[in-house]
């Protein structure tokens, strides 16, 4: 349990953002939830606060980080979860797609931890995690936005993590492959070799853990949840 430790959760309306949510309101945190969605009406099941907002908004992250702190007084955790981007061929997707990446994928991320990482610093330390993709690690043609974009997402959190490592501050990103929140079909679980999807449940538990105390001497990771599908060592 985490008694009294403050999470901010974007993307937590439904699929493996309010399973986070709903995993860490279970082990004692205090949340603070935003999606485009329905993320008041899980931080409410939760008796956490939640707001309306997008993360392709830096006014919206700006707010979600100070209801957290109006709210509770400290932000001990990020979860920086967002939804998909543009998919199409290499070459044919325009530059408003992947500006709309950019914006939804690394963007987010960054002005994130502009606002949050002093707030941490005057605490004396956080954790943070990445909502990333195996693509990141095994890049697929069919979605050449996300695979890019959170390659570049990955070496984020290690200039990152390395930076603020003196601060008392971690941050790693999760990788996960195909996740029960989404359709499945034989030929995509014909090429994992656990032979199913993943849970939401089970990368939730993975996020858990990352931000826990168990995982104080882990930072600057990425972590692939994906039942083996990435081959690379």
């Amino acid at each position: 349990m985490t008694p009294g430790k403050v999470a901010i959760v974007t993307a937590a309306g439904r699929g493996m953002g309010a399973a986070i949510a709903s995993e860490l309101a279970g082990r004692g945190w205090r949340v603070a939830l935003m999606s485009p969605s329905k993320a008041v009406e899980v931080a409410r099941e939760l008796g956490g606060v939640g707001m309306q907002g997008s993360v392709t908004r830096a006014e919206d992250l700006d707010a979600l980080v100070e209801l957290a702190l109006r709210t509770y007084g400290r932000v001990d955790a990020v979860v920086n979860n967002t939804g998909h981007p543009p998919k199409g061929d290499l070459l044919a997707l325009d530059d408003a797609s992947w500006q709309a990446g950019l914006e939804m994928l690394l963007l987010n991320v960054i002005r994130m931890m502009r606002k949050v990482t002093p707030v941490m610093q005057r605490q004396g330390g956080g954790a943070v995690v990445n909502i990333s993709s195996y693509a990141a690690a095994m890049p697929e043609q069919s979605m050449p936005v996300s695979s890019v974009l959170r390659a570049a997402l990955g070496s984020f959190t290690r200039l990152y993590a390395e930076r603020h490592a003196p601060d008392g501050i971690r941050m790693n990103s999760v990788l996960p492959g195909f996740v029960d929140s989404w359709p499945e079909t034989p030929e995509v679980v014909a090429r994992i070799p656990m032979q199913r999807f993943g849970t939401t449940q089970e990368i939730a538990q993975t996020v858990a853990f990352l931000l826990s105390d168990g995982s104080g001497y882990i930072t600057g990771q990425s972590l692939r949840v994906d039942g083996g599908i990435v081959k690379s060592i």
